[in-house]
């Protein structure tokens, strides 16, 4: 019961924090980041309808075309997803913050992509294009991906003929800003370094950074093409502050190591973020 209420207000507070992104920048600028939301924008000035209700109309019927596709378990989270935006979107007053046309895009794409994040994350949908590129892949074998960008494609280009190029374009720059936001709320915001240490002294690494950082190490075989040797590889994972003590470590072991450190986005397991999941049905993208 307490992850369900969780689940819930994980739902409404992401959906409100994307209705602002819409109500407040890109919707009083003419201005969309693609997705059905987005055609309910273009329809809501070409026939003077509420946005709210828009949104609503759009989604139920493709959710209810798809139903059959993605399990019930999800339709009732994606139901709860569109309908609170439409709450949302019904209540908030369209009032531009801005009227500079990049600024607006910029932060209704952050808004938009951060409120759709949180959604996401905890398993949760807003419904959109996901949905049209699903029918889309069932009757005429289309990838999701095609159909997802096909989708935003007609959307955009839809506001750009409508509404002019320039607002077009605006409106490309907040899908692009939206989606990369979502993918940095999924991937999460605590990037750590990963570090492969190649060495003929690569267990005594291992060893030195166990004792002195307390990181563990796992130990991989790797096999140099040139010098067709086998030698120990070390791969681990530290933190940002972490760097320099491991390289003291490598430098004053093995001056001839090779060691490669990389960014990586998040870390789930023992010594970090605490593993968790659930079998999630169905599909999460844009709206």
């Amino acid at each position: 019961m307490k992850r369900y209420a969780r689940d819930f207000l994980g739902t409404a507070v992401g959906t409100f924090i994307t209705a602002c992104g819409l109500s407040f920048f890109l919707v009083p600028n003419r201005m969309n980041d693609g997705g059905l939301t987005g055609l309910a924008v273009v329809l809501h000035y070409l026939a003077h309808l509420p946005i709210g209700p828009l949104v609503f109309v759009l989604n139920v019927p493709l959710i209810a075309a798809v139903s059959y596709l993605i399990g019930m378990p999800f339709v009732v989270r994606t139901l709860m997803g569109v309908t609170l935006l439409s709450v949302w979107l019904a209540v908030l007053p369209q009032h531009a913050v801005t009227k500079d046309l990049l600024l607006a895009a910029l932060y209704g794409g952050v808004l938009s992509g951060t409120g759709l994040g949180v959604v996401f994350r905890v398993g949760g949908s807003t419904g959109g294009t996901d949905l049209v590129a699903r029918v889309l892949r069932h009757f005429t074998n289309t990838s999701m991906g095609a159909g997802l960008l096909g989708t935003d494609t007609v959307v955009i280009a839809a506001t750009a003929l409508l509404f002019g190029l320039r607002l077009g374009m605006y409106s490309a720059v907040a899908l692009f800003v939206g989606t990369r936001v979502v993918d940095l709320i999924q991937e999460g915001l605590d990037f750590r370094r990963e570090a492969l240490v190649i060495s003929e002294r690569g267990e005594e690494i291992a060893q030195e950074v166990i004792r002195r950082m307390g990181r563990g190490v796992t130990m991989l075989s790797g096999h140099g093409a040139y010098t067709q040797t086998e030698r120990p590889v070390a791969l681990i994972v530290i933190s940002r502050s972490e760097v320099q003590d491991l390289k003291d470590i490598v430098y004053h072991l093995d001056r001839d190591a090779f060691l490669i450190i990389s960014t990586v986005h998040e870390v789930l397991g023992e010594g970090f973020k605490e593993l968790e999941g659930r079998r999630r049905a169905g599909f999460r993208r844009r709206p």
